[in-house]
């Protein structure tokens, strides 16, 4: 009997001991979800497949008062700027219960509706065109952050592989990784894909039937309806967009990977290998026969999608051949004659947008001390330095050198002589002179972080 009573209670100890197991491996795999939406049980049925392949009552997660608390911390870390409204972070965060208490309540009741999105338009580097971005309300963001902890799970489940953009744990250096890869396997025919306006002329109607085709929920597809059709403030003038989805929402990365989804698979199953963040794509083919083909998908599928490819940027390199090159996440790579392999190097925007930032750092009219002008120039150098430290040498050694010139200039014209460093200067102000003074350097830096 005592055999028999063990012989019953070990299996039940040990399914318990595997089923603890099995949920925290699948916890572990989805770290980055919010739990307060997404249990132990929901993540297990996101990979093993819910019935007939759609989500339903998905909509009362959203309006959960934790959740709309964990969408608002994320919008207070980005620390964006106010909206339509001019309540900014610290304002709305000073009533945060009155406000999350009142979106809770709209939300619930269906009688929410987003404020018009704030028209800004920053600068396109090496570029004088404006690139408009749509601000939201941070009420507003915050309700586009709760929606996207429900729903993004249920699509990053069924991401392609060769999409890097704005996903958990995956960035643009994973990217420029898989391109170099890709190159070195003698993936050498490149199709450098430009997508023309893709932000602004994503069809509304086929983008939420791709949602829907997920997710079955009414007021849910309501609400992310309401966030394609929010008005736009441009000054004193307001309209309704009847396409497009805003850059500078909290929602719009995800919509854009769940619009372009298809033609990553479609790219996938037709053997090709291509590597995507946001809108920004290259397709790596061995020959140009196949760089042909591939161009002819996309075309083909950019029609269905009601979208156009920029017909200028849009081109294939045979990156075997000298000066050949293409530009992809701010790099540019490029063979020379002098080099047998293809170098990364910053695109000359990349330099230019540099250069631009250390410009009013520099003036030769510079009024503070050696030792401030040096702190504010590291503040920039060495965040730019962090993205483009695999970057080739020589563009590091340029970017060293024309600051050490600027600084040299600075000094030059503290002495009552005209022009910029040169000549003499390098003897006067060496560069040790500059490393003595706390200058950061590329070169240095990049020599000590590939040190054995």
């Amino acid at each position: 009997m005592d055999g028999s009573t063990e012989s019953s209670r070990e299996p039940a100890e040990v399914t318990g001991a595997s089923q603890s197991k099995q949920a925290g491996e699948v916890r572990a795999r989805w770290a980055w979800t919010e739990p307060c939406v997404w249990t132990n049980r929901m993540l297990t049925t996101l990979e093993t497949g819910v019935r007939g392949g759609k989500w339903f009552s998905l909509v009362d997660k959203v309006w959960r008062e934790d959740n709309l608390r964990a969408a608002f911390q994320d919008v207070a870390a980005n620390k964006g700027s106010a909206g339509a409204d001019h309540v900014g972070v610290t304002e709305y965060a000073e009533r945060l219960d009155g406000e999350i208490a009142r979106l809770t309540g709209e939300l619930r009741t269906g009688t929410y509706r987003p404020q018009p999105l704030k028209r800004v338009y920053i600068d396109k580097p090496g570029s004088a065109e404006k690139r408009p971005l749509g601000i939201p309300t941070v009420r507003d963001r915050t309700v586009h952050g709760a929606v996207k902890q429900v729903v993004e799970p249920i699509f990053e489940a069924g991401f392609a592989a060769n999409s890097y953009g704005f996903r958990p744990g995956l960035g643009c250096k994973d990217a420029l990784r898989q391109v170099q890869r890709l190159l070195d396997d003698g993936w050498t025919q490149v199709v450098d894909v430009d997508i023309k306006s893709f932000f602004d002329t994503i069809d509304h109607e086929l983008l939420l039937k791709q949602v829907e085709g997920r997710i079955s929920d009414g007021r849910l597809l309501d609400l992310m309806r309401l966030f394609l059709q929010q008005g736009v403030l441009d000054g004193t003038d307001r309209w309704e967009p009847e396409e497009g989805t805003p850059q500078g929402g909290v929602i719009s990365p995800l919509l854009a990977n769940i619009y372009l989804n298809p033609l990553d698979w479609r790219l996938l199953e037709g053997g090709f290998q291509s590597v995507r963040y946001a809108d920004d794509m290259v397709i790596l083919c061995r020959n140009a026969a196949e760089a042909d083909a591939a161009l002819s998908l996309i075309r083909q599928w950019m029609e269905g999608a009601r979208l156009t490819l920029h017909s200028e940027k849009t081109r294939s390199v045979d990156t075997t051949q000298p000066e050949a090159y293409f530009d992809f996440l701010g790099y540019r790579f490029k063979r020379t004659e002098r080099q047998s392999r293809l170098i990364r190097v910053p695109r000359p925007k990349s330099m230019k947008k540099l250069r631009e930032g250390l410009v009013p750092v520099t003036k030769r009219c510079n009024g503070q001390s050696l030792e401030e002008i040096i702190r504010r120039i590291n503040m920039k150098l060495r965040g730019w330095f962090e993205y483009f430290k695999h970057a080739y040498r020589t563009a590091l050694q340029s970017v060293d050198g024309w600051v050490r010139m600027r600084l040299r200039s600075i000094l030059r014209k503290r002495s009552k002589r005209k022009g910029r460093g040169r000549g003499s200067d390098h003897q006067r102000w060496p560069n040790a002179y500059f490393t003595e003074h706390g200058l950061f350097s590329c070169v240095a830096a990049r020599a000590e972080a590939v040190s054995p």
